[in-house]
């Protein structure tokens, strides 16, 4: 791995991936190229750019095993979860499952249907087996199952292609927030049999706000309606004289309006890294960072938030400052540059696959000296 795509390192003590990640130095480098052609020569290479964005595409099916076509590029998660919930034709007691600690991107936009009749019913995922009261849910037949594949406070990771299987066996519609997942860990769509699933680029996979991916299952895309139209999303957003327009057939649907080119040029450069790294090796790498984490907070008095059956599992580990107030702890932290966040009670530490030891020994001595366990 080469050391040179992530300074921060030489700086602080970063385990915050699961927040906002820092860019590689080819992510930087590729705007900044993008941003001195564009002031040179303006849109005189715009067709280069179009097929910038062709590779993100292709890298992004990679990463979670898809068809291109499948994919949209969105703003953010929020958006693409939006595109489900108001695409959707609900009927007055439909049912929604939820997980009862979800990030609240994943729990507003169902809520908000309340008022067209939408019942939303949270499950626990507490324990050894987190899937088995959603599982039950789905028995039941919902509507819609809508999880995050890894929770964004615990770091508790569900067994998707379980809930899958389940979903596809009962007829229920699967959705996976897969933001705390993709470019972490391995992410596979078709395994996981869900219809839609969505993630921002600013997290695991290294890129910039205002920029992911919305998957949508080719034989689920005609159960949504747009809310959204544009010279962008028809079948054939070049040609301006035609009189007659349709939808795209693709993914490109969701897409309305002008790309985000500096976004994709940023998000190609990071996902060729991930790429380059091999996704496996990524994972494993995540996973010995954060069993790391866990056994050297432990033996230094800490309690674990995160259960031990997810220990070591997805890229967060929490852990409880004991007496202390996470938030204050937090402060000390980051005046101390460990870099991380306060969550589920606890502190989170989010290490990437090129986190440095030394910077997880640190982060885990600076946390002991101010809790003092």
């Amino acid at each position: 791995m080469d050391s040179t795509q992530f300074p921060v390192n030489e700086t602080h003590y970063y385990l915050n991936h699961a927040a906002v990640a820092p860019w590689p130095r080819c992510a930087s480098d590729a705007v900044a190229a993008f941003a001195q052609e564009n002031t040179l020569s303006g849109a005189a290479n715009y067709p280069q750019w179009l097929d910038t964005e062709t590779a993100l595409r292709s890298n992004l099916a990679q990463l979670i095993n898809s068809d291109p076509a499948e994919i949209a590029l969105v703003k953010n998660t929020s958006e693409a979860l939006s595109f489900v919930a108001y695409g959707i034709e609900w009927q007055k007691g439909d049912v929604v499952v939820i997980p009862d600690e979800e990030f609240p991107s994943n729990s507003i936009v169902w809520e908000s249907l309340q008022d067209k009749g939408v019942v939303v019913k949270k499950v626990s995922v507490k324990g050894d087996a987190p899937e088995s009261e959603l599982l039950l849910a789905i028995a039941s037949k919902p509507r819609l199952v809508s999880v995050s594949a890894v929770q964004y406070a615990t770091g508790v990771r569900l067994d998707l292609e379980q809930i899958g299987d389940a979903c596809r066996k009962n007829g229920v519609l699967y959705c996976i927030d897969a933001i705390q997942a993709v470019g972490a860990l391995e992410f596979d769509v078709r395994a996981c049999q869900c219809d839609f699933a969505m993630a921002d680029g600013h997290k695991w996979l290294l890129g910039p706000e205002g920029i992911g991916f919305f998957y949508v299952r080719r034989e689920s895309m005609e159960l949504l309606s747009l809310s959204e139209y544009g010279w962008h999303m028809i079948a054939h957003p070049g040609d301006y004289y035609r009189k007659e327009w349709e939808i795209a057939p693709d993914a490109r649907r969701f897409e309305c309006g002008s790309p985000n080119l500096l976004g994709a040029t940023a998000l190609k450069a990071s996902t060729d890294l991930l790429l380059a790294t091999g996704i496996e090796k990524v994972e494993s790498l995540v996973c010995e960072k954060t069993t790391y984490l866990a056994d050297a907070l432990r033996s230094m008095g800490a309690g674990m938030i995160t259960p031990g059956s997810s220990v070591g599992r997805s890229g967060i580990i929490t852990f409880s400052t004991g007496t202390h107030d996470p938030v204050a702890v937090w402060r000390e932290l980051m005046a101390k540059q460990v870099i991380c966040m306060h969550r589920g009670g606890g502190i989170r530490f989010s290490p990437h696959f090129h986190t440095p030891q030394s910077v997880l020994d640190l982060a885990c001595e600076a946390a002991a000296a101010i809790c003092r366990w």
